[in-house]
């Protein structure tokens, strides 16, 4: 298992890659509705801003910052990649 070392920083700036589990699909662009609204949903929850941007159709590179006092992207990045997986048809959903 991998061993990731992750830096915490309250109200810090983070550069983000997010990769689909199966590159061959291009679920970002083909279902970006869906994804706006699951960072939208956990935006309201837990807000955040992004500074930029970039979906490609099987990743996604952006940048943020959280609030100050605030440093938990990894809660924040679950909570989105659940409510876009569950937006999508079953047939795309990743065996739990």
């Amino acid at each position: 298992m991998t061993n990731y070392r992750r830096y915490y920083l309250k109200g810090g700036r983070y550069f983000f890659t997010v990769v689909l589990a199966n590159r061959h699909l291009s679920l970002l662009t083909e279902h970006i509705t869906e994804l706006r609204g699951a960072f939208r949903e956990v935006m309201i929850r837990h807000p955040f801003n992004i500074d930029a941007m970039v979906v490609l159709p099987n990743h996604l590179h952006c940048i943020w910052t959280l609030p100050s006092g605030e440093d938990n992207f990894s809660m924040r990045w679950r909570q989105i990649k659940t409510v876009f997986s569950k937006s999508l048809p079953p047939c795309f959903r990743q065996p739990d």
